[in-house]
């Protein structure tokens, strides 16, 4: 999709002070320090990770499981406390940058590991979430191609990965969102290595998608929810691309995503949309999302977060806080949902004794009174 030369232009403030690598400033050692409102360049984000996980290394793991086409590192972070009765724990997965161009996504998985880190040790309802749960979060899937986004003014709004093109044709990369092995290249897609939605020339022929695939697929029945991060256009999308193909639990589904869409409004007024992509975007195959549901994780969302059209993928800086709080609003409500599904016995009854509510529900109405919503 081609952009008005004003939305490019957009980026150009951006790129006056990183078009080379000695002008990037070195981020502060503390990771409150750290400017969450920024568009930050994959370096700083990996040593932003490494910081987390050295000023919290009961709560913070970091885990290498995969290694892109350049040879760059595809590392997450794991949040979790060691379970008191030593029961084998649950799992959320969260992805972000897996389309190179689409900046807020890292943004977000940056501030959702932050809001964590914040408030795991003054509420004890998140405390027992972490002791049950553990996330893996990767902030940024695609690591070739987001950093060949930040190269320059022209290579701004690259979406692909940076694998090299087939015999006879000049164009590098793949949509890593098409290459997953979910009704792979029936729709949606495209078999033009130029396209942005080629899909490759075989199901999990990336090592991105492969390091996702095997390290997720090896954890089926620990993961209990699937969540990817992309932009634009204010959506949560759910299981699946294929127009004729429906999810076992679509209803449920539904029912989830709506009550994230609720809480998401409830901050600045903004309406996500909730349904399948034929349904609300356009039919698409290979995506992670519908691989997940596919291999049996019943809960699998992909998030587009803002905006609706305006900036697109050049999301100004001055939006990064509201798309990442609506977007923690949402993530924390599936999030709560899966859990109390789950953990039958996580209720607790209020101090009045009259209205009973879940620890998740408590942990929601924790962030919202701490404004940390």
């Amino acid at each position: 999709m081609s952009l008005p030369w004003r939305l490019l232009l957009l980026a150009l403030p951006v790129f006056s002070a990183l078009e080379t690598c000695d002008s990037l400033t070195v981020e502060p050692d503390s990771i409150w320090d750290y400017d969450y409102t920024k568009y930050h360049p994959m370096e700083e984000i990996s040593r932003w990770m490494h910081n987390v996980q050295r000023h919290f290394p009961d709560l913070v793991s970091s885990t290498v499981y995969g290694r892109t086409f350049e040879g760059n590192n595809i590392t997450l972070l794991k949040l979790g406390l060691a379970n008191p009765k030593g029961t084998e724990k649950k799992a959320v997965w969260m992805d972000c940058g897996i389309h190179a161009r689409e900046w807020i996504a890292p943004a977000f998985c940056q501030w959702f590991v932050k809001e964590i880190l914040k408030s795991h040790k003054t509420d004890p309802n998140l405390m027992e979430l972490l002791q049950n749960l553990d996330f893996y979060v990767t902030p940024v899937l695609n690591v070739d191609g987001y950093m060949f986004s930040w190269s320059n003014q022209s290579t701004r709004l690259w979406r692909k990965s940076r694998s090299s093109p087939p015999a006879g044709c000049d164009c590098y990369g793949v949509d890593l969102n098409r290459n997953f092995p979910a009704n792979w290249g029936t729709v949606g897609v495209s078999r033009d290595c130029c396209s942005n939605t080629y899909c490759g020339q075989a199901a999990v022929s990336e090592p991105e998608a492969q390091a996702v695939t095997q390290f997720v697929g090896s954890r089926v029945k620990q993961i209990l929810c699937f969540l990817t991060i992309h932009s634009s256009g204010q959506l949560i999308l759910l299981p699946y691309g294929h127009p004729q193909i429906a999810a076992p639990n679509y209803q449920e589904l539904v029912a989830v995503g709506e009550a994230a869409a609720a809480e998401m409004k409830k901050l600045y007024g903004m309406d996500y949309t909730v349904g399948t992509s034929p349904q609300v975007l356009y039919p698409n195959s290979g995506s992670s999302r519908d691989w997940a549901r596919l291999v049996g994780i019943n809960f699998s969302y992909t998030f587009e977060l803002r905006d609706k059209g305006e900036f697109g993928h050049l999301l100004p800086e001055e939006q990064i806080e509201p798309a990442c709080r609506e977007a923690f609003a949402g993530s924390i409500s599936i999030i709560s949902n899966v859990y109390d599904k789950t953990f039958s016995n996580a209720a607790v009854t209020t101090v009045t004794g009259i209205a009973t509510v879940t620890r998740a529900t408590a942990l929601a109405l924790f962030l919202t009174t701490t404004g940390l919503l």
